[in-house]
């Protein structure tokens, strides 16, 4: 059974820093990412990363911030983002893909739970 555990959301102020993880476990996956929902806005790519090579994609708004990077003894992957503003306030979902796809945003068949990252002004 396949299972995406996320964990590291929290309170912090702008400018503060953040670090998300995601523990996999249950198969192997091509591309794991991480997205994100604010209330009222659709859920929305923020990065990702390939499992074999470790390449990676952001989103516009998080890139030179956010820094995914995965850990394979661990089966994590993690989500560090500094210089944190208001408008990255929103629910942060692991997800994972057992297939590949050209586009980082498309093919995720595997979502955790979410964990809340709230950012005061």
């Amino acid at each position: 059974q396949v299972q995406l555990v996320e964990s590291g959301g929290g309170l912090v102020q702008a400018g503060g820093s953040l670090r998300l993880s995601c523990a996999a476990s249950g198969r192997t996956f091509s591309t794991m990412a991480w997205f994100r929902q604010a209330p009222g806005k659709e859920r929305e790519f923020v990065a990702g990363i390939r499992w074999s090579g470790g390449s990676t994609n952001y989103a516009d708004s998080v890139k030179g911030r956010f820094t995914i990077s995965r850990d394979n003894a661990k089966n994590t992957v993690y989500l560090q983002m500094n210089s944190l503003k208001p408008e990255d306030t929103a629910v942060y979902y692991c997800a994972a893909s057992a297939v590949y796809h050209s586009d980082y945003k498309r093919g995720y068949l595997y979502w955790g739970q979410g964990t809340q990252v709230t950012v005061s002004s």
